[in-house]
Parts: C-alpha cells; sequence; structure tokens
C-alpha cells in the first residue's frame, strides 16, 4: 500500500481569493485575469492556461497607477 496521490498534470489557478474587478482595467485586482478568463479557466486546455499565465505579469503594472493621493488633494487649492 502507498501514501501516494494521484494529481493531474494541469496549470493551477492563479486565483489568491481577492475577487475584485478593477473598473476601468476590467481585470481581477487579485489574480489579473479578465472575467472571460476566470469563467472560462475549467473549460481550458493546458496550452491556453499556460498563455494566460504567462501574461499575468505584464497586467500587474496595470494597476498601480496612482492618483497622486494626499499630496495631490493638497495642490488643487
Amino acid at each position: 500500500m502507498t501514501n501516494m496521490v494521484w494529481k493531474r498534470n494541469e496549470v493551477e489557478s492563479p486565483c489568491i481569493q481577492i475577487c475584485v474587478v478593477h473598473p476601468t482595467e476590467r481585470i481581477c485586482t487579485g489574480c489579473y485575469r479578465t472575467i472571460d478568463e476566470i469563467s472560462r479557466w475549467s473549460k481550458m486546455d493546458s496550452t491556453e492556461r499556460a498563455d494566460v499565465m504567462e501574461d499575468l505579469p505584464s497586467r500587474k503594472p496595470r494597476l498601480a497607477k496612482r492618483r497622486g493621493g494626499r499630496a495631490a488633494r493638497l495642490n488643487k487649492s
């Protein structure tokens, strides 16, 4: 008897359970996938999932834009 666990060779979901869609960029702020990619993930083959995973790091900077915060508000007066 072995304690081997059967695993499928699939690309795991990048979901980190912070599911908020950015209002202008239209990507999840947690995993950077689009709504379409999230909804189709279970139907994608390994190649398509790998392509999405490869593209995710390039999406992160789109959410890092700052509006200026307190300094911008103070400069308006």
